[in-house]
């Protein structure tokens, strides 16, 4: 182990530092999203998602985003777009998403991955929302193309 993978001695977090932990955390975060008001029926009533078949790529998508380990090689917006138009999703479904990411990284994790994580979730969103949307997911106003 390497000494920024050990805990943060101001809070007691370690960092993220293997797919483990990533799988953890993704754990985590789909039980605060199945849970949610807004994002819960997305996940559960409309895009029916099944946890166990969807984690192991998730845990690719992030591996790959935080440790570069190639391993994630679909297109990430396709399933999207497909769920985009069964939901009608809004920036409001993007913030959402984002805060109870960034909540459970920062409930779970302390150091550079975790930070890393949190960026990535931010761009993440951004992208998604304006590529679906149409909408800036700061602004919420309309792209000027």
């Amino acid at each position: 182990m390497r000494p920024t993978d050990g805990p943060d001695l101001t809070s007691g977090r370690s960092d993220i530092s293997d797919r483990a932990d990533l799988m953890a955390l993704l754990r985590d975060f789909y039980g605060r999203a199945f849970r949610d008001g807004l994002l819960g029926p997305v996940f559960v009533e409309i895009a029916r998602m099944d946890l166990e078949a969807h984690l192991p790529v998730m845990c690719d998508f992030w591996e790959s985003a935080l440790f570069r380990a190639g391993t994630y090689r679909r297109n990430a917006l396709h399933p999207h777009q497909l769920l985009h138009t069964k939901a009608h999703l809004t920036p409001e479904h993007f913030h959402r998403w984002l805060a109870l990411w960034q909540a459970t990284v920062t409930d779970r994790h302390a150091g550079a991955k975790a930070e890393l994580a949190k960026l990535q979730g931010s761009r993440i969103a951004g992208a998604m929302c304006r590529r679906l949307t149409g909408l800036a997911l700061a602004e919420q106003e309309p792209i000027r193309r």
